[in-house]
């Protein structure tokens, strides 16, 4: 008991500095959970709005998780620190492999952006300019909406929100993927084991047999000079998630011109808690606060 209570107490203090790191002291957030979105047939899509405990102008952070786009939940939302420091963060349920194969994830992610630009005064969101973010398999789908402004085929049609602007104004991938049709040559055996089954099942093939839905489903064959800026966290040893994935978005950004930013983070393999430690957060931050206008 004396040991899950001290370890309470340091996750508790991890918080409270991360926080400080961040500009500003600790606060409460509100959570309004499982406000629904859209809805596909029977299904209900919904997501989980974590906000300031005052009221913030600063752009909305649209949170994407991972899973190997099989698995997860919007409950995994690991931006607290941001929300504290006045980022209001929508953390999204989208339809996962399991359930409806590509472009189904993209077209709810979307539709989740309508419904935010669409209610957001509800919350005194300030929605003019919306920040996407996600790990791993969510990193990718976050860097696929970004860069697929007015992509008519990856739009979709899900929701009743069709006349709001799905529109993204800055990206932030944590060790996520880019590259579909190159991502199985890179990857470790361990990578092997984990991302061919999850491309059968988002696919419905492997990228080779179906290359142009691979292709469609690839960040780096979107980027252009129109695209908003991004961010890129992935660590050197990350053994599911090639690190050349992250090197290869870079690249695309690079010769469109585009603002990149690309932290390594050193000795991190997938995912943890260094991620989104004191200094990772401060680096998204500092981000956001010199691409985005700031109210």
């Amino acid at each position: 008991m004396k040991r899950v209570h001290a370890l309470g107490l340091r996750l508790l203090l991890g918080v409270f500095c991360a926080a400080a790191a961040l500009g500003a002291e600790p606060s409460p957030t509100r959570i309004d959970r499982d406000i629904e979105y859209a809805r596909v047939g029977e299904l209900t899509l919904k997501l989980d709005l974590h906000r300031p405990s005052k009221d913030s102008q600063l752009p909305l952070i649209v949170w994407v998780h991972g899973g190997a786009w099989r698995s997860g939940s919007k409950e995994s939302m690991p931006l607290g620190p941001l929300v504290e420091a006045g980022y209001p963060v929508a953390s999204v349920d989208y339809r996962l492999s399991t359930q409806a194969r590509f472009p189904a994830q993209i077209h709810d992610l979307k539709a989740a952006i309508r419904f935010l630009r669409a209610t957001g005064s509800r919350w005194n969101l300030a929605t003019k300019t919306i920040v996407i973010a996600g790990d791993s398999a969510g990193g990718h789908l976050a860097a696929l909406v970004g860069v697929s402004n007015h992509h008519a085929e990856l739009e979709g049609t899900v929701g009743t929100q069709l006349n709001q602007s799905s529109d993204i104004q800055a990206i932030v991938s944590f060790y996520g993927g880019s590259d579909l049709t190159t991502i199985l040559q890179q990857s470790t055996p361990k990578g092997l084991s984990v991302r061919v089954p999850a491309l059968d099942l988002l696919l419905g093939a492997q990228p080779d047999a179906v290359p142009d839905l691979a292709r469609l489903a690839s960040p780096v064959f979107h980027v252009d000079p129109t695209d908003p800026p991004l961010l890129l966290l992935h660590g050197d040893q990350d053994p599911q998630m090639p690190i050349n994935q992250a090197h290869e978005l870079m690249g695309a950004y690079r010769k469109a011109n585009r603002p990149v930013q690309f932290e390594v983070v050193y000795g991190a393999a997938h995912g943890g808690a260094q991620f989104y430690d004191s200094e990772r957060l401060a680096a998204v931050k500092s981000f956001l606060a010199r691409h985005l206008p700031q109210h």
